[in-house]
């Protein structure tokens, strides 16, 4: 659970609501007991004073039982007790006056005041006194600590669904179409989980429509194209024969163009990975492009071995071959390849636009008529699905296209 969680910054803040409780707890406590205990203070104050001033003959009996009215003060008469409750009791306060001394004592649990002048000595017993309870704020403080654990428990539970949706999301992302965040529940991120449910079962019917469609307009294509091509061998030499077999080849490449597309698209483009050296893949790469031996020059290390489909990368090179070819002022191209970079060099005249431009589908430069506008835009989804870069510069007269960042095996 990462610091940006939702889930991290929630429990951050019900810890948070907790250790503030804790701590006004705390605070409570002290501050109630202080407040309980100035009270006990004031209540004996006011019976050690009344008792001292009425030993001392400045007030009247009358007056001490009015001033001392309502407190529950009972004097220990038995000798024996006095002494063994003044002698063991614990001096909570003592105070010092001319006219005599009140200290507070604590003996087993109950509070005592005893008085002292020069004449007497008192010790009344507080019959009203109960010691300091914690009971009360503890239960308040335990049933606000259950609330929110509760609380925090219900709102995990309600957020629960959005981790679910989060891994389906990143296997969305990563082209898995085969995922299931449907759930029963009515709230917010329920309705979010099940639109989103709906929206990618309505891209897999899509992306199936798609796919039917192609692969029958590929297969239904195939069959007049070759039809054609075998009529149009059967012509006599000449140009029109030369062009009808040239616009049945191009029909034929556009064929393959498309089957590339689509198994791309489809996210069935990586499934046949092995390694191959790049000296045989460059070979099929020429074949594919049909071009005479003198237009192209290669230096490469024969022991260069890429891990990558060998149908689809073969078909991303022949497109990048045969688009330096068909754009080069002398209609030739060079390939130098490293461990690290394949690098197709051709002479020629800068990109007017930057390469996104060309990755596109179906652009390509004005007045051309050589190429259908698609040779860059399935170069650019082969390699990416490889996780390899491709890239673009002019140097000196020559334009360099390269695949960057491959990973060769030893």
């Amino acid at each position: 659970m990462t610091k940006s969680s939702i889930f991290y910054s929630i429990t951050f803040i019900f810890s948070i609501s907790i250790v503030s409780i804790f701590l006004a707890l705390l605070f409570l406590l002290e501050y109630d007991k202080q407040t309980y205990t100035e009270k006990l203070n004031i209540k004996y104050s006011i019976i050690a004073r009344a008792t001292l001033f009425h030993l001392n003959n400045f007030i009247t009996n009358d007056e001490l039982k009015r001033q001392v009215h309502g407190y529950q003060m009972r004097e220990i008469t038995d000798k024996e007790d006095k002494e063994q409750i003044i002698k063991n009791a614990q001096i909570i306060q003592k105070l010092v006056d001319r006219i005599g001394t009140s200290a507070i004592l604590r003996y087993e649990n109950d509070h005592y005041l005893h008085i002292e002048t020069k004449y007497a000595s008192l010790l009344l017993k507080d019959e009203d006194f109960q010691p300091y309870r914690y009971d009360l704020i503890k239960v308040i403080f335990g049933v606000v600590f259950a609330i929110i654990i509760i609380a925090y428990i219900l709102t995990i539970r309600k957020l629960k669904p959005l981790r679910k949706l989060k891994r389906q999301m990143d296997r969305f992302a990563k082209g898995d179409l085969d995922i299931n965040c449907k759930t029963d529940g009515e709230d917010e991120i329920s309705q979010v989980a099940n639109a989103f449910h709906n929206a990618v079962e309505q891209i897999n019917k899509l992306n199936h429509s798609r796919q039917l469609f192609l692969r029958n307009i590929m297969h239904e294509l195939k069959t007049p194209i070759t039809k054609g091509r075998i009529s149009a061998e059967m012509l006599e030499s000449g140009k029109q024969r030369e062009r009808l077999i040239g616009t049945f080849e191009k029909l034929e490449l556009l064929i393959n163009e498309f089957a590339s597309i689509e198994q791309i698209t489809s996210g069935e483009g990586l499934k046949n990975i092995k390694p191959y050296r790049l000296v045989d893949m460059l070979d099929e790469a020429i074949d594919l492009a049909m071009i005479s031996p003198s237009q192209i020059e290669i230096e490469l290390d024969d022991e260069i071995i890429l891990h990558v489909d060998f149908r689809l990368f073969t078909t991303a090179m022949k497109n990048v071959i045969d688009n330096g070819i068909k754009y080069s002022i002398d209609q030739t191209i060079k390939i130098v390849a490293t461990k690290e970079t394949i690098a197709f060099i051709s002479q020629g005249k800068p990109l007017k636009y930057d390469l996104e431009h060309y990755l596109e589908p179906f652009v390509q430069e004005k007045n051309s008529h050589q190429s259908f506008g698609l040779g860059l835009y399935i170069v650019h989804h082969i390699v990416k699905a490889h996780h390899i870069s491709f890239t673009y510069e002019h140097k000196e007269g020559y334009n360099y296209f390269n695949f960057e960042k491959i990973e060769t095996l030893a």
